[in-house]
């Protein structure tokens, strides 16, 4: 079953596909060995597209998963000098918080995304055409399932450490709950226990932006033009959710361009660049996956599924947060400890809204260093680390590049 390939035969309908030199994929299901999805469904075959860094130790105790959030993918950072910058640069690389000199760092393309692995944009086996909406439904929970068979094919049994933001965090929380023997740290950045009303509203007028636009065509669009403008409204919706009244006010305020204010050229720049690196129907598949997050779906109770976790947990909440506030990583990491897990909670005082998991890295940076070290060195650490509150007026953004595209 476990069979790899190089990413050029990788089979995709989706125009946007990139081809990295690093990227790799490998088949965990096939017809002997398919996948039942949390809704009863099965998925014959599914390849995952992966990227590694650093070297795994001869004790394989050294791994990292990095998990990426909605629109991202299995590039966190470059390989080499002339590589594309990652989502995650700063954080990722020798000498940096998840130190590739010392840890074994696997990022891989989400179940239902569209960068390699399997998704609307894959050809169905029993057809030879892309699924398109007759993918199943999929949710955070089969991500992580998909992900357990890749550490399978690398015949890895345990990680150090799970880390992600948004999406990203609500799968390194699910690794917890999911594989409690397999993980030993996580860290759950801008995310929640489980999703609520107005984060599954938001999320909804998105899906309904893509499927109302002509061009959409029932997700029948492949080899066609594809939803662009529908795709382009709804990003423009999650942009807003990601940042805050102060961070637009201060990048934009009321200036004016070739007719339009500034934020309105921001949006429909944002939508333009979606439309040409992501998938429509990607967006919708995961989008819905956002909105079933649920840690304590298939348990008795919801504080049930919180106290299967054996890992040590880091908490942090993004204090200008509209999508996921950070009250709700606050309820989050109390429940956790009520359960008698070993949680932190620390918060990033930031201007920049939900995308500060991506913009304030010399915020981020000491914090997950710090639970990094507490986890190779847990006998020297006996207390929880004091959670701290940072101001982003106290560093300045570390680097030119501004990423609130992810």
């Amino acid at each position: 079953m476990y069979k790899e390939i190089t990413a050029r035969k990788i089979e995709t309908a989706f125009a946007g596909f990139i081809l990295r030199d690093r990227l790799k994929a490998v088949r965990v299901a096939d017809a002997h060995h398919p996948l039942a999805l949390e809704n009863g469904a099965v998925l014959p075959e599914i390849w995952v597209a992966y990227e590694t860094y650093g070297q795994l130790s001869e004790q394989k105790d050294n791994v990292i998963l990095v998990e990426h959030a909605l629109t991202g993918d299995s590039h966190p950072a470059a390989h080499h000098e002339h590589d594309d910058i990652g989502w995650w640069e700063p954080l990722i690389g020798p000498g940096r918080p998840i130190d590739t000199n010392e840890f074994f760092v696997i990022c891989s393309n989400v179940l239902g995304g569209c960068q390699g692995t399997t998704g609307p944009a894959s050809p169905n086996p029993a057809t030879g055409k892309p699924y398109g909406m007759s993918f199943p439904q999929i949710t955070i929970r089969d991500m992580v399932h998909v992900q357990k068979r890749l550490l399978e094919a690398l015949d890895i049994p345990q990680v150090a450490l799970v880390i992600g933001g948004s999406m990203g965090g609500m799968q390194a929380l699910e690794w917890a709950v999911t594989y409690p023997d397999c993980v030993e740290g996580v860290v759950a950045i801008a995310a929640p226990g489980y999703a609520t009303a107005q984060a599954i509203a938001y999320n909804k007028v998105g899906r309904e932006a893509v499927m109302l636009d002509p061009d959409w065509q029932g997700g029948d669009y492949y080899g066609g033009a594809g939803p662009a403008r529908g795709m382009s409204v709804a990003r423009a919706l999650g942009m807003i959710t990601y940042q805050s009244d102060f961070s637009m006010t201060r990048k934009f305020g009321r200036n004016t361009r070739n007719g339009n204010f500034e934020v309105e050229n921001y949006l429909a720049y944002q939508g333009e660049r979606l439309v040409k690196r992501f998938d429509a129907n990607a967006y919708l598949y995961l989008l819905r996956a956002l909105d079933s997050h649920d840690l304590g779906s298939g348990f008795p109770a919801y504080a049930a599924a919180l106290g299967r976790i054996t890992a040590r947990v880091l908490v942090i909440g993004v204090s200008s947060d509209i999508l996921y506030p950070a009250y709700q990583q606050a309820e989050l990491a109390d429940a956790l400890r009520r359960q008698g897990v070993r949680a932190e909670y620390q918060v990033i005082e930031s201007p920049h809204g939900h995308d500060g998991f991506l913009i304030d890295f010399p915020i981020l940076q000491p914090m997950i260093y710090r639970f990094i070290r507490a986890l190779r060195s847990p006998r020297k650490r006996e207390r929880p680390l004091v959670s701290s509150l940072f101001r982003a007026a106290d560093m300045a953004y570390l680097g030119a590049r501004l990423i609130t595209e992810i």
